[in-house]
């Protein structure tokens, strides 16, 4: 099992917008393609205007295929064209989890 984390830092002024569009035109594809959302959080403290996205896949070609189905609908297309000028910085990171781990999916 896997997990990627996808941090994206929102332009200023710009966060309100961007959670409405997510949750109404992201979310469902996401879901639909990508399967296991583990949590969506946004910033309060340090760092701020991020969100942080962390999905599960069973293995890092599940995530491919996955993301691959992603990118293959015309809705995610029309979503991304949407973001332009929405983000000033992105980071995305696979982790593995330790032995210990206490989230079982």
């Amino acid at each position: 099992m896997i997990f990627e984390q996808r941090t994206y830092t929102v332009a200023h002024g710009r966060m309100d917008d961007y959670l409405v569009r997510y949750e109404r035109d992201a979310l469902p594809l996401q879901r639909k393609h990508l399967g296991r959302l583990l949590g969506f959080f946004v910033s309060d403290i340090g760092p701020l205007n991020q969100v942080v996205h962390i999905w599960v896949y069973d293995s890092l070609a599940d995530r491919e295929t996955r993301r691959r189905a992603l990118d293959a609908d015309p809705a995610w297309h029309d979503f991304k064209a949407g973001n332009r000028g929405t983000f000033v910085a992105q980071e995305v990171k696979i982790m593995t989890p330790a032995p210990f781990c206490p989230i079982h999916i």
